[in-house]
């Protein structure tokens, strides 16, 4: 049953949601981010198989979303870190759960 306890002239909020973490990246990236501040590299290692071009790009969506705080560190190689910010941290229902239904779906799927 659908909720109607907000306002219907602002539009679908599950699309509004998909819009800003949806996509084949987005939703990895913030449930990488939940648990730690993770730099690009660290990133790029837990997802292998996301090109530079596109993490970079990704991380920048979820930064101008205000999602993900990127830090820099003044050294040289240049050090930068990633982190979800509050609002961010919000999700942390909603990509926790994913997870348990993505779970449960992986072992009936593969019954």
């Amino acid at each position: 049953m659908p909720h109607t306890d907000y306002d219907c002239n602002l539009g679908c909020p599950i699309e509004a949601t998909l819009e800003v973490i949806g996509g084949k990246w987005k939703s990895i990236i913030l449930y990488h981010l939940m648990e730690e501040t993770l730099r690009f590299n660290e990133l790029r290692r837990v997802m292998p198989e996301i090109t530079h071009r596109m993490l970079t790009k990704q991380l920048r969506e979820l930064e101008q979303s205000q999602l993900v705080a990127r830090k820099v560190f003044p050294e040289v190689p240049p050090k930068v870190e990633y982190s979800l910010t509050s609002y961010g941290q919000t999700l942390h229902p909603v990509l926790s759960a994913l997870q348990i239904w993505g779970i449960e779906h992986l072992k009936t799927s593969s019954e």
